[in-house]
């Protein structure tokens, strides 16, 4: 079955490292979907089942804070994990995601095994 990840930037190159490092993890994926920006991430979670979502902060249209704001307000922050991958590097930001709600919070430029080790503890 699997496990459905939603995967959320503005570069395309990103979405697709995001994907090849999960694909090469040892994690049952089931399907991938993308969105470029907060509000097509929005529409990809009321259109499909997803069990994760690995997103960026800085994007176009709609960033990162705001989905992760509306995906709180429609409490879907509840069932469905959100890792933040991103350039930031300021702890009173990170901080400020984890007390909104994102459960982990991984740095651009990361490493594979921290994907597999993220995905495990939040999803089992």
């Amino acid at each position: 079955m699997g496990y459905n990840v939603l995967i959320v930037d503005n570069s395309m190159i990103i979405r697709k490292m995001v994907a090849k490092t999960l694909s090469i993890s040892d994690l049952d994926i089931g399907e991938y979907h993308f969105a470029e920006n907060g509000k097509v991430a929005l529409e990809q979670l009321d259109a499909n089942w997803i069990d994760i979502v690995f997103a960026d902060i800085n994007m176009p249209e709609m960033n990162g804070i705001e989905m992760i704001e509306e995906m709180n307000r429609r409490e879907l922050l509840a069932t469905t994990p959100v890792v933040v991958i991103s350039t930031e590097r300021s702890r009173q930001r990170i901080e400020a995601l984890k007390a909104m709600g994102v459960r982990a919070y991984l740095q651009k430029p990361f490493v594979p095994e921290e994907f597999a080790r993220v995905v495990k503890e939040l999803l089992h």
